[in-house]
């Protein structure tokens, strides 16, 4: 009886331990998932979700300690030049993101993918973005602001906007300061305000003026070919005729020829 009384404590301690373990490794993961980033203030919601708020920290990258339970982040009025690929990709519940009045001049290639079926709102005004790069808002539907960015309108432009599922009227806020080409007039002007300017013109001429020079090389390549080709088969005749005449006669032939005039 001692033998399995021993027994059944020792397994008992044993299970305790490892409930304890449990217990504890449960609470350090969700105390990491959902406490505050260590740059910003952290606020809860009435309805439980999580707003961090990391406005005027002049940051230079993106917290990448952001709780996953967040809904509402704040980044506005920092020193961000760049949102790098998957930056809120741990971000499955956030519904609005603010990075306006800061430096952003690229926004990479799935700079926030993950935020598609969350996001409902995304503020990137007041930056220093310049070109539209689609396939950054990959799987966004969401409302945005993108005012007051230098917006450089050209053909790149026109043929990324239709690869974006943003909410339209997002896209009015796209106001071109520069253009290519200049003379288009579409400076000043929102981009959506002037869907009859192909900027693309430009572009399809050159590929035009390309193809022209393309041919017009090829042709004279093939008149060049033949000509010589012709060129060479006159001298070779030429050569091959000198030959025959430096050839001696042949006696056999002549002989004949001789006795043929004398009979006749």
């Amino acid at each position: 009886m001692s033998l399995i009384a021993d027994w059944l404590l020792r397994h008992s301690v044993v299970t305790c331990l490892l409930l304890h373990s449990l217990v504890l490794m449960t609470f350090c993961f969700h105390n990491a998932a959902t406490s505050c980033s260590k740059s910003c203030y952290c606020s809860e919601s009435d309805t439980g979700g999580k707003t961090v708020r990391c406005s005027n920290m002049r940051l230079t990258e993106i917290p990448q300690d952001i709780p996953n339970d967040t809904q509402r982040v704040y980044l506005d009025f920092n020193l961000f030049t760049t949102v790098p690929t998957n930056a809120f990709a741990g971000l499955p519940n956030l519904v609005e993101l603010d990075l306006s009045h800061n430096e952003l001049s690229l926004l990479e290639p799935g700079a926030f993918r993950g935020l598609g079926p969350s996001l409902q709102f995304l503020d990137i005004s007041s930056n220093k973005l310049v070109s539209f790069n689609p396939e950054a808002f990959d799987g966004l539907r969401s409302r945005a602001n993108l005012t007051n960015n230098p917006w450089h309108c050209d053909c790149n432009l026109q043929m990324a906007l239709p690869r974006v599922d943003l909410e339209p009227a997002s896209l009015a806020g796209i106001v071109c300061k520069t253009s290519d080409p200049e003379e288009t007039g579409v400076q000043g002007l929102a981009f959506l305000l002037a869907p009859a300017i192909d900027l693309c013109v430009v572009m399809k001429r050159t590929t035009d003026v390309a193809m022209l020079v393309v041919m017009f090389g090829w042709f004279s390549m093939v008149i060049s070919y033949l000509v010589y080709y012709v060129r060479a088969n006159q001298e070779d005749a030429r050569r091959h005729l000198e030959y025959l005449k430096s050839l001696p006669g042949i006696p056999g032939k002549s002989e004949e020829s001789s006795t043929i005039s004398t009979v006749v």
